[in-house]
């Protein structure tokens, strides 16, 4: 689910030393800056991974209704501005504080959260997003910095483990509770955002310490300025803005788990297997995270790349850590390819939760590779330049994401589109969705007209216009982002 860069073969190294002795030598900060990252996690992963079905679903249930392209616009667009907008946030909190920043992200989150859900036309959904993103911004790289600053040689490597466990903890839990609650209403989703929000804005207030700053006299202007100067001198280094590039067309399929994974879900693979299979074994369980059709939600079922991730990145890391980065990125992506694959091409839910198994593997071969690939290949004298410029490659792939799950899927895979081309094919007379006409009453008109149940739809447009076709795509994009590092490895990298 996340850029887990430093939990490779440095944390599979670090486990083997006393853990115990380590953890020792954490100050309180340190502890409470995780505690910190794991809410904010919880708050961000559990509103994001549903907001793609947020933007699209039918208005009667509190979504927003909007098109395929409007939701990739907004989601491309937004997320894109979470990865650039540090360069600038992570000057201005070394200058004004990070204790004042981090409050300040907080009302913003929060804010947002609020704001976002009291709207509904799509520029100022639009700006509560960009809103939201912003408080992301200024969080970011103030609790990266602060792990950073409360580790060493000797305890970073577990330091950041610990991190991205927190992470990947909360990114679990998030979507997950947010899957089973969001059928009493997408309130109740912004809502548990807010509350998390609301504890770490606590939290900050009364017993997070500034931590001691190297005070400059340099204008905040300048100190704003700075980081621009040192992103030109990283990519004027044709090479390295070349594997940027490339690396950003794996970040647009990659995010694809977000941008309309659980959107596929929701209008074509049968969950309910899934719910079967768990009400067999553990009933109550079952109950408690399904849905009360009987089935397992779209947001609860994403939800499951990260607790894969906490299953188990220690033992990929310990595989790929024989391979060269480049190599291991090459076969994890390829390795995503084929998750995607069964994600987007088939009506189980168990395969699809399969494919999603495969993908989170394929994800924990290259994500954290690719970090320390770009440590590697960065001059001595300026790694923080490189690795800073980074995430570059991130945010130019959540624009690139945003535009593939617009237009082209929303013509390949979008339920409504393509039930809008055969209601126009065969004549039938179904009002427009507007105001009082809503998604959901346009598929039961249409369902009626056409003497099918909404099952029996479902599966006409699968056989009909087969929308898993969207796979090649996204597996292509992926494959592309393989076939681009082959050919840089072979002909562009300098020969040693």
């Amino acid at each position: 689910m996340v850029n887990t860069s430093y939990f490779s073969q440095q944390i599979f190294n670090a486990y083997s030393m006393s853990a115990l002795q380590v953890f020792k030598k954490y100050p309180r900060i340190f502890w409470l800056s995780n505690l910190i990252e794991l809410f904010e996690r919880y708050a961000w992963y559990g509103f994001y991974m549903g907001f793609g079905l947020f933007l699209v679903g039918s208005k009667e249930t509190g979504a927003m209704g909007f098109s395929p392209v409007e939701k990739g616009t907004i989601m491309g667009t937004g997320s894109m501005l979470l990865y650039l907008l540090p360069i600038l946030t992570g000057a201005i909190a070394d200058k004004i504080g990070y204790k004042k920043v981090l409050l300040m992200a907080f009302l913003i989150y929060a804010s947002g959260f609020f704001m976002i859900q009291q709207f509904s036309s799509f520029e100022m959904v639009f700006i509560s997003f960009i809103w939201i993103c912003v408080g992301g911004a200024f969080f970011k790289p103030i609790i990266t910095a602060m792990i950073s600053k409360t580790t060493n040689p000797e305890t970073a490597s577990i330091g950041f483990g610990i991190f991205y466990m927190m992470v990947n903890i909360g990114g679990f839990i998030g979507p997950f509770v947010a899957g089973i609650v969001l059928g009493k209403g997408w309130n109740f989703v912004f809502m548990l955002s807010i509350a998390a929000i609301a504890i770490n804005f606590l939290i900050t207030l009364f017993f997070f310490k500034e931590p001691e700053q190297e005070k400059t006299p340099t204008p905040l202007l300048q100190s704003i300025a700075q980081p621009f100067k040192n992103i030109f001198i990283t990519l004027i280094n044709w090479r390295y803005t070349m594997f940027l590039v490339i690396m950003s067309i794996f970040w647009a399929a990659f995010n694809q788990l977000y941008y309309t994974f659980p959107i596929f879900i929701e209008d074509w693979v049968n969950t309910a297997t899934i719910y079967q299979g768990i009400h067999s074994i553990f009933p109550s369980f079952a109950n408690l995270i399904g849905t009360p059709a009987g089935t397992i939600s779209a947001v609860t079922l994403s939800s499951m790349d990260s607790f894969f991730i906490i299953a188990f990145q220690i033992a990929v890391s310990a595989f790929v850590m024989r391979f060269k980065p480049l190599n291991a990125m090459m076969g994890g992506i390829f390795v995503l390819s084929i998750g995607i694959s069964l994600m987007f091409g088939v009506q189980s839910g168990w395969i699809v939760l399969l494919g999603l198994l495969i993908f989170g593997l394929g994800e924990m071969g290259s994500s954290p590779k690719f970090t320390e690939y770009v440590g590697n290949i960065a001059p001595a004298d300026k790694k923080a330049l490189y690795m800073g410029s980074a995430y570059l490659a991130i945010a130019l792939g959540h624009q690139i994401a945003g535009f593939l799950s617009g237009a082209p899927y929303e013509k390949v895979a979008d339920k409504l589109f393509l039930l809008k081309a055969e209601v126009l094919k065969r004549g039938l007379s179904v009002p427009e969705i507007g105001d009082n006409f809503t998604k959901t009453d346009y598929f039961n008109e249409a369902a009626q007209q056409m003497n099918f149940t909404q099952g029996q739809l479902t599966d006409f447009l699968w056989n009909s216009y087969h929308p898993q076709s969207i796979w090649i795509i996204f597996s292509s994009v992926a494959l592309s982002a393989v076939v681009l590092l082959f050919l840089y490895d072979r002909f562009i990298l300098p020969k040693k």
